[in-house]
């Protein structure tokens, strides 16, 4: 599989209105990584939205990006903070690929719409 981005840690993945969910599984990781109970972890760190649970907002950046413009919790962060940009909404989009693609500059350079679909459907099968 050819890779069709690197990681720039621009932090634009990282600024918004909302943030990525978490699995039951992945905000006991992030909590034990902490060194906290997952209730502490949703109490601090995250917010619900019906039934999907969120890392907070705050100044407009995801709560876990640090001054110095990197994740604090790299080593364990959720899947979609993970798989970024390769988003599954690429997939039935072409707008929502330029949309993801005029924001992250980590994308090489010539990278299509259909490479990118091809990619993550690889993924699904």
């Amino acid at each position: 599989m050819e890779k069709v981005s690197e990681c720039r840690q621009c932090g634009h993945c990282c600024s918004g209105e909302s943030t990525v969910s978490m699995t039951l599984d992945e905000q006991a990781r992030i909590a034990d990584f902490l060194g906290m109970t997952t209730e502490e972890l949703l109490e601090r760190y995250c917010r619900v939205r019906g039934n999907r649970v969120e890392m907070r907002v705050v100044e407009g950046h995801c709560v876990f990006y640090g001054d110095d413009g990197l994740c604090r919790i790299h080593r364990v962060k959720p899947f979609h903070c993970r798989r970024w940009p390769l988003h599954p909404a690429i997939l039935g989009d072409q707008g929502a690929w330029e949309a993801i693609k005029a924001d992250c500059p980590g994308f090489k350079e010539g990278v299509t719409w259909e490479d990118v679909c091809g990619l993550i459907g690889d993924e699904k099968g």
